[in-house]
């Protein structure tokens, strides 16, 4: 499939919908604490959506039965919010989410840790994070999408990190999952060339343990194989002749 070059009219309402993500993931974050359910949150997160007259982007695609994904602990993606899941004060909560305005999706996740997680929670956190900053220094045109893809890597694999390669990014305008593959390790190629305009979800999935994943029963769970920690970070990210426009952060 062909790497989409985003018009400046395509930029704009896909701006749009990642300021709107990013106001999500901000008003969102006050509700994700113990005792709350998945369910409740992701209820709060479809609100939040609609409140900008956009439109969640995870539910129903594929056949998704809910607005955002919501992981715990051990799961790195795509967990399914439930009334039976209650959050503990331990725990390591991970939303993963979309908004759609006017056909354009944005797609943005953050990991959060509840008030009694452990530093070992916090430090995969922080790290998970930092890889994704690591990565982008290279999301400039001219340069190759091995560039951050190795970043990434480097700086997960030289602390000890396991890194999942099962899952990957992708590329994000019209569609929520666009040409190419953005893997968060080293690629035995360069890979495509960057141009201004391309628009790529850039998402570290890392577990404390091995990258080594489980793929569950239900259709979309995703846990560690050996049930260590995981977090999950990720942004919109347009390609620019300068460097880096990351559109689902608030400027």
């Amino acid at each position: 499939m062909a790497i989409s070059i985003k018009s400046e009219r395509e930029i704009e309402l896909m701006r749009h919908a990642g300021e709107v993500l990013a106001k999500t993931h901000q008003e969102l974050a006050e509700y994700i604490k113990p005792g709350t359910t998945t369910w409740h949150i992701n209820k709060i997160a479809d609100e939040i959506i609609r409140s900008y007259s956009c439109i969640p982007s995870f539910l129903n695609y594929s056949g998704y039965p809910a607005s955002v994904c919501i992981s715990v602990n051990e799961e790195v993606v795509h967990g399914i919010p439930s009334k039976k899941n209650i959050i503990k004060d331990t725990d390591i909560v991970s939303i993963d989410a979309g908004v759609i305005w006017k056909g354009y999706h944005s797609d943005a996740a953050r990991t959060y840790a509840m008030p009694a997680a452990s530093k070992e929670a916090l430090d995969l956190i922080k790290v998970t994070e930092e890889s994704f900053f690591e990565g982008i220094k290279y999301a400039k045109s001219g340069n190759f999408l091995n560039d951050i893809c190795s970043a990434i890597d480097e700086y997960l694999s030289s602390r000890g990190y396991g890194i999942v390669r099962d899952l990957v990014g992708h590329g994000v305008g019209s569609d929520l999952h666009e040409s190419p593959e953005v893997p968060n390790f080293k690629m035995d190629h360069k890979g495509v060339r960057l141009r201004a305009g391309m628009t790529l979800a850039i998402e570290p999935m890392v577990n404390i343990g091995r990258g080594d994943v489980d793929f569950l029963d239900d259709g979309w769970t995703v846990k560690t194989s050996d049930r260590t920690l995981s977090a999950h970070y990720e942004n919109t990210v347009l390609i620019t002749d300068e460097g880096p426009d990351i559109l689902s952060l608030l400027k």
